[in-house]
Formats: C-alpha cells, sequence, structure tokens
C-alpha cells in the first residue's frame, strides 16, 4: 500500500474511531436507568425497557468496534497490514475504506 493511500487510511479509522466514541457516549446516555417514581404507564414503561435493551446491544456493539478500531490504527504501520489474517490475501481497499476494524477479505468474512 502506498503511503497516500495509508494516509487515507489512518485518516478513516481516526475518523471512524471519533464517530464511534460519539456512539457510545449517546448509548450510555439513553441505557440509563429508569427510574420507577417517574408516573410513566406500565405499556410506556415496558417500551422504554425494551428501547433500553435495544440501546445496550448497540452500545455493547459500538464498544467492540471500537476496541478493534483502536487495534487497526496500532497495525496500520505493519508490513502485514491489509491482509487478510485467514487466507493471507490482500483486502481490497474499498473493503478496508468500509470497514477498518475487518481483519478478513470478503470470502473469509462470511
Amino acid at each position: 500500500m502506498d503511503k497516500k493511500t495509508l494516509s487515507e487510511v489512518k485518516e478513516k479509522i481516526v475518523s471512524e474511531i471519533e464517530k464511534t466514541e460519539k456512539s457510545i457516549l449517546e448509548y450510555k446516555e439513553i441505557t440509563k436507568p429508569i427510574a420507577p417514581e417517574n408516573a410513566i404507564g406500565r405499556i410506556s414503561r415496558m417500551d422504554a425497557i425494551n428501547n433500553k435493551s435495544v440501546a445496550e446491544a448497540a452500545l455493547r456493539e459500538a464498544e467492540g468496534k471500537l476496541s478493534k478500531l483502536k487495534y487497526v490504527l496500532g497495525q496500520v504501520d505493519e508490513d502485514d497490514f491489509g491482509v487478510c489474517v485467514k487466507c493471507k490475501k490482500q483486502i481490497p481497499l474499498g473493503r478496508i475504506l468500509l470497514m477498518p476494524q475487518s481483519r478478513y477479505c470478503v470470502n473469509c468474512a462470511q
């Protein structure tokens, strides 16, 4: 990978890290406990609990993505960056830019 492309990939990873960190903060705000003394109806409370569960799942996914992005950012300057860890073939640049946290090519990721 040439230096210009590598620089573009680094910028994309840093941008994704920033967006993911922002999302994590939003999810943490949404997943705060619902106070039982709030005067909302039973159905509304059940809906709020369901929404909280969905947000907690999204939070876990975002935290996992952030961890992978930080790892990949540390690996960008390595010789084997952009190489599938399973089949050892080059991962297409489009996939790296779309999903910089992925360490697998499209075929091996399935």
